[in-house]
């Protein structure tokens, strides 16, 4: 009789999630800016619908710059993405975007209110020359809709397929 090897299932592929400074206070920081939920809530969420959509969603924070760029460089060669949301960080680390653009793989800036209708010295994201795309303003929404992004990304062959199917499919809604 020969013996038969358990053979595991693929391992879902890795998302990271990497917030910033201050998040840890969301759901009691500036409300009317941030919203009422949580760090933990929004964590929980993610790795949920990740999880319905054959991901592995990892999450991490800090308040330490020097951490957030150990953990983008911890995403070289085992993170099939990356969701950030640098907090302050977004408008003055030259050291963090060069950790983004460094580890080469597609991440997606995320932040819970529109910068653009905030202070000018929010304007100014430092990452997101180095991101596929930035979401801004919709709130704990914008965490979902970056993990729909990769997702897609991950499970399709090629990103700019990926996008040009959603453009001709936009196009093609409005012609009709």
């Amino acid at each position: 009789m020969t013996a038969r090897k358990a053979t595991q299932p693929p391992a879902a592929p890795v998302i990271v999630v990497i917030h910033g400074p201050n998040l840890n206070l969301l759901g009691t920081r500036e409300p009317d800016v941030y919203g009422s939920t949580t760090l933990a809530e929004i964590d929980e969420d993610l790795r949920r619908h990740g999880a319905e959509l054959g991901l592995s969603v990892e999450t991490f924070q800090s308040n330490h710059e020097g951490q957030l760029i150990d953990r983008v460089q911890h995403c070289r060669g085992r993170a099939a993405g990356l969701i950030i949301n640098a907090g302050g960080f977004t408008h003055t680390s030259v050291a963090l975007r060069d950790a983004v653009a460094a580890v080469q793989v597609p991440a997606v800036e995320v932040h819970l209110s529109n910068l653009y209708r905030r202070e000018e010295f929010r304007h100014r994201s430092f990452l997101a020359a180095v991101c596929l795309g930035q979401i801004a303003g919709l709130g704990a929404i914008g965490y979902r809709l970056a993990l729909d992004a990769l997702a897609r990304l991950v499970f399709e062959s090629s990103p700019e397929k990926s996008l040009a199917a959603t453009s001709s499919k936009k196009g093609a809604a409005r012609n009709e």
